[in-house]
C-alpha cells in the first residue's frame, strides 16, 4: 500500500472493531487492514509504549514511530476487544497489566496515545511527571484549563508534549507545498483556506464521540488540523480568531455539531477554516480535504485525498504562479516526522515540531471553539 493521506484515511466499514465502536484507518504504509504490521525502516533507537487506542489514528501513530526508531514494547487499554485486535496488529508488544506499569518502566522513553480525546492531556501530565515523552492523537488538549495545565507541566519537566497533526505531517501533498513555499513559489503568503470534510458513518462511531464534554466539539476536534497549517504556512507565531461558528444541520438524534467554520488572523497572515460532516456516500475517500495557500506571486492548491478531474489516489498539488499553471508531483516525497520526533526525543531538541508551534495550535482551535456562535441553536 502507498503512503499516503488517500490511503491512510480511507473509511472501513466492515471490521469487528469498527462495530465495537472504533474507526479502523489502513496502514500508512504496508499490509491490508488487520495484517501485523511489520518496520523495514530504521533499527530502533528509543522503546515506546502505548496508552489507549480509543480512536484508529492509533495505528499510523505507532507505525511512524516505528518507522522513525522506536521500538514497540507494550500497550495498555481498558477495552478487551480493542486490545484484542490491536495485539494482533502489533504482535511485538506486549499486552501491559496497567497504566502504571507502563509509568514506572524506566526503560520506556515514549508514550503514544489515542484516548478519549478529554483523557489524553491528563493523561500526557501524568506521564511527563513519569519522565517520559509523550505522543497525542489529535486534538491534544480539550479546554484552555487543560492547556493552562500542560503547559505548566511541560514546563517543570522539560519532557516532549507532542500532538500528531496528521493532515499536515502525514500527507506528501502538503509537505510539498510547504516545500514550495519555501522556495518563494508564491511570494509572500497572505491567506491559508482549509477545508477538513468528513463523513460520520454513525454506526461505526463510539458512544463518546457524540459526548462534547469528551470529544470537545467539531473545531477543537478538526479543525486543529487547519490551525496547525495556517501557522505553518503563514509562519505566524501570535494568532488569533477573528469569528467562528457552529450547528447542528442534519443530525439532531446527536450531541454533536456537524459543521464549524472560523477566520483567524495571525502576525503571518489570515487564515479561513471549514470542517463537517457532510462528505456524501459516493465519494470513494473520508472526505475531499483541500489547502489553498495563497501568496503575493500565485496560489497552490492542495488535494490530499482525492482528485475530482480523475487522477487517482490522494497526494495532489496544484501550482499557479506568473510564470506557470502546473500539477507537481508529491509522491517522492520523504515522510520526516517520526524520525525527527525520536531525533528529538534522544538529544533534546525541537526539530519536529516546536513546543510552543504544538500548544498555540491546540489553543487556537480551544479558543474558537469556545467562542464559537451556535446558528442552529433555537
Amino acid at each position: 500500500m502507498k503512503r499516503s493521506g488517500f490511503n491512510r484515511r480511507s473509511f472501513i466499514r466492515n471490521t469487528a472493531t469498527a462495530a465495537a465502536g472504533m474507526l479502523i484507518v489502513p496502514s500508512i504504509s504496508h499490509g491490508s487492514i488487520g495484517a501485523p504490521f511489520i518496520s523495514r525502516n530504521m533499527k530502533p533507537r528509543i522503546r515506546f509504549s502505548v496508552i489507549g487506542i480509543n480512536h484508529g489514528h492509533i495505528n499510523s501513530q505507532v507505525e511512524t514511530v516505528i518507522e522513525g526508531g522506536g521500538e514497540f514494547v507494550s500497550f495498555y487499554a481498558k477495552e478487551p476487544d480493542l486490545s484484542a485486535a490491536f495485539a494482533k496488529r502489533f504482535p511485538q508488544a506486549k499486552v501491559a497489566r496497567s497504566i502504571e506499569e507502563i509509568l514506572n518502566d524506566k526503560s520506556i522513553h515514549l508514550v503514544v496515545s489515542a484516548a478519549i480525546a478529554n483523557e489524553r492531556a491528563p493523561l500526557g501530565i501524568e506521564v511527563m511527571r513519569h519522565g517520559k515523552d509523550f505522543l497525542a492523537d489529535k486534538p491534544g488538549v480539550l479546554t484552555l484549563d487543560q492547556l493552562k495545565d500542560v503547559r505548566k507541566v511541560q514546563k517543570e519537566t522539560k519532557r516532549i508534549y507532542a500532538i500528531l497533526y496528521g493532515e499536515r505531517l502525514e500527507n506528501k501533498a502538503t509537505i510539498r507545498a510547504g516545500e514550495l513555499v519555501k522556495q518563494g513559489a508564491i511570494g509572500k503568503v497572505i491567506q491559508t483556506i482549509g477545508l477538513g470534510p468528513h463523513r460520520l458513518n454513525a454506526p461505526s462511531r463510539p458512544a463518546w464521540f457524540f459526548n462534547k464534554k469528551q470529544y470537545g466539539g467539531i473545531l477543537v476536534d478538526i479543525a486543529t488540523h487547519q490551525c496547525d497549517q495556517f501557522l505553518f504556512f503563514t509562519g505566524s507565531t501570535k494568532a488569533e480568531v477573528v469569528a467562528s461558528q457552529v450547528g447542528n444541520f442534519n443530525h439532531p438524534q446527536y450531541e454533536m455539531e456537524d459543521f464549524g467554520d472560523a477566520m483567524v488572523k495571525g502576525d503571518g497572515g489570515t487564515g479561513y477554516m471549514r470542517v463537517d460532516w457532510f462528505t456524501p456516500d459516493s465519494l470513494k475517500t473520508f472526505g475531499d480535504t483541500r489547502l489553498t495557500v495563497l501568496g503575493t506571486e500565485g496560489y497552490i492548491e492542495v488535494r490530499k485525498n482525492v482528485d475530482l478531474a480523475g487522477r487517482e489516489g490522494g497526494n495532489h498539488v496544484f501550482l499557479v504562479n506568473n510564470k506557470e499553471t502546473r500539477y507537481v508531483e508529491s509522491n517522492d516525497v520523504e515522510l520526516t516526522y517520526g524520525r525527527l520526533l525520536v531525533d528529538d526525543i534522544i538529544n533534546r531538541t525541537e526539530t519536529a515540531m516546536t513546543q510552543e508551534h504544538c500548544f498555540l495550535a491546540a489553543e487556537l482551535a480551544i479558543r474558537a471553539q469556545d467562542q464559537a456562535k451556535n446558528i442552529t441553536s433555537k
